[in-house]
């Protein structure tokens, strides 16, 4: 309902009522302590404010009407957190107690991530296929657990269920599929991915800040489950809770809204096992828990990590920098602290890895994948599984080598990387032993194009709305290039497949080919670089949003003929495999597209890329 607050004197019958966006509310109370005069009346929110003849005369007046109208937004602010919960119950199927549940697969065993809304003092039962595995817990208080399924036999549909200690049901029964062997010669497979899930509700105002809604996350996951993907890939940011630098934090895990749901983080503490953890649960529970539910238990899926999932945004700032319109915006510290947020520092990662001890199934082991690459078989996790780099491995179709750029990130200047070492090696050795009919590189960092962010592989800084390299990035590292040609080189080296990267981070769509990366000539097999689309971006959350503040463009140092430049919605892509070629659709939403749309969204754009080695008999 809109009320009406206004100074003595009445609006003349003249007068103009202008809807202000942020921050034109500011323009408009500086012209008005100036003298000059745009409009009679403001609205904000659902508030309409008037200005009376005294303070077109009085800038004391002028001033107090400033302190009414930024009391008045602070006061909203703190007032229109929007109600979220748990996805609504599926009346085809009882989840019971299950709160969550997220599997992942390979050719011979089932990795499940659960967790329940009452605490279990005992551990529960995976039965699958007759047998039983006892459940193992990953939290303090009993509500999460982990289910690890070994022996099983390869591209077989299982019936899972799941008993208490006492063997009474904690939900329906439901079937899950392993992969065909590495040797099999399946002929078809369909795989969904996207990249940006995560918000939480908590972060939502009337600024514009925030994720989609999650009721309409959920929407358009169904709208991609409806496709029947054979698997999911999510790549990367599977969570938004900003705690220290840049503007974010202040509209994320320290904004007065998060603090008032959540609590606060003492990084001097564990993570887990401490008052830590409520608070953590708190703040990741919606952004996966309410998100997901139980409706991926039959898809298999794959969670890769990047910069928001430990918690920060990828920033570099070399002294400290001021803000006034936030505090005028909701009381808010103007202060944007100086530093780096990568390398992540102890608690940071402790945040990442808990967040997939929890709630996001690892990578399960892949005999083409060394066992001892950075980040696997940590002892409190089940039994060699990686939490960096990973494999999706579907018999002699498709193997997708599946990698995060910030965890061993280094900043060494000329030899400095995003990827390990180690785990580079990995994927220049797949790519040179193309023993799948397509081999494809998912990567949470994004190729073939910027937005001038520091932890980009480019130089590139962002002046108005264009890229530059005549300045220098503060912080960037040469080595960042370097490595990202050596990627590119040994992916357009590949002579029976045809090269592609499928990227996430940015909240755009776009597809291209990369025919130059500085000194590299890449013109006589170009390497196709794909963003996938994220599925969570809120209106301020696109690249020309309010920190960015521009569309992504091709990087000064390279080459891209683009098939389809940037497109800012939310959305994903549907990959349909066959030996002889990768079909891609891509789906796109935004508001003010009806919501009602997502239900029959149809592709926009199609690429088909056919193998080099097609009709070989691979």
């Amino acid at each position: 309902m809109n009320r009406l607050y206004g100074l003595p004197q009445s609006i003349s019958p003249n007068a103009k009522t202008r809807r202000f966006d942020i921050p034109e509310f500011l323009m408009y109370t500086s012209e008005r302590l100036c003298g000059h005069y745009a409009c009679d009346s403001v609205r904000i929110g659902g508030f309409r404010f008037q200005a009376s003849s005294e303070v077109k005369r009085y800038p004391l007046y002028g001033f107090i009407t400033l302190i009414v109208l930024t009391t008045a937004v602070i006061i909203y602010d703190r007032h229109t957190m929007v109600e979220f919960g748990p996805a609504p119950p599926d009346p085809a199927w009882n989840a019971g107690d299950v709160a969550h549940l997220l599997p992942t697969v390979n050719h011979n065993r089932i990795l499940i991530k659960a967790s329940f809304n009452s605490a279990l003092t005992e551990p529960p039962f995976l039965t699958v296929g007759g047998r039983e595995f006892e459940g193992h817990q990953t939290d303090s208080k009993g509500y999460f657990w982990q289910f690890d399924a070994i022996g099983l036999q390869p591209n077989t549909a299982y019936e899972l269920s799941l008993q208490s200690a006492s063997g009474e049901d904690l939900c329906d029964p439901w079937t899950l599929k392993t992969f065909p062997r590495p040797n099999d010669e399946p002929q078809r497979m369909r795989l969904l991915i996207y990249t940006c899930l995560g918000g939480h509700d908590a972060h939502i105002t009337w600024r514009g800040t925030g994720p989609l809604p999650v009721s309409v996350r959920r929407r358009l996951l169904r709208r991609a489950l409806s496709l029947e993907p054979d698997a999911l890939i999510s790549n990367g940011d599977q969570i938004y809770y900003d705690l220290e630098y840049g503007k974010a934090p202040k509209y994320m895990g320290r904004a007065p809204e998060s603090i008032r749901y959540a609590g606060e983080f003492d990084r001097s503490k564990a993570v887990l096992g401490t008052a830590n953890e409520e608070v953590f649960k708190k703040a990741a529970g919606p952004q996966i828990a309410f998100l997901y539910g139980v409706s991926c238990r039959s898809i298999p899926t794959f969670f890769i990590l990047d910069d928001h999932d430990y918690f920060e945004n990828d920033e570099a700032r070399a002294e400290d920098e001021y803000s006034l319109i936030d505090v005028l915006l909701g009381w808010r510290s103007p202060v944007l602290k100086a530093g780096i947020s990568f390398p992540p520092d102890d608690f940071m990662l402790e945040l990442g890895r808990s967040s997939q001890k929890l709630y996001l199934p690892e990578f399960l082991p892949d005999d083409t994948r060394p066992a001892d690459l950075p980040g696997s078989n940590a002892p409190e996790r089940a039994d060699g599984v990686s939490e960096c780099y990973g494999t999706l491995r579907y018999g002699k179709l498709l193997e997708a080598l599946l990698f995060e750029n910030r965890r061993y990130t280094t900043l060494t200047g000329s030899d400095a990387v995003l990827i390990h070492p180690d785990a580079e090696k990995w994927l220049i050795d797949r790519m040179a032993a193309e023993e799948a009919a397509h081999v494809i590189n998912v990567s949470a960092t994004i190729f073939g194009w910027s937005a001038g962010k520091w932890m980009e592989w480019y130089p590139d800084i962002r002046e108005g709305s264009n890229l530059i390299t005549a300045r220098p990035k503060y912080m960037w590292q040469e080595g960042w290039f370097a490595q990202h040609n050596r990627l590119l080189s040994a992916a357009s080296g590949m002579k029976r497949n045809a090269p592609l990267f499928i990227c996430g981070d940015l909240h755009v769509q776009a597809e291209g080919r990369i025919v130059r990366s500085g000194n590299l000539d890449l013109s006589k097999n170009p390497v196709v670089v794909i963003a996938s689309g994220s599925l969570g971006t809120g209106p301020q959350g696109f690249p020309s949003g309010a920190i960015r503040k521009m569309v992504p463009q091709v990087p000064t140092d390279l080459v891209v003929k683009e098939g389809l430049p940037p497109v800012e919605k939310n959305g994903f892509v549907i990959l349909d495999i066959t030996p002889e070629k990768i079909a891609i659709d891509f789906y796109i939403w935004r508001p003010p597209d009806p919501i009602e749309a997502i239900d029959t969204l149809q592709p926009h754009h199609r690429l088909e890329l056919i193998a080099p080695s097609s009709g070989q008999g691979i």
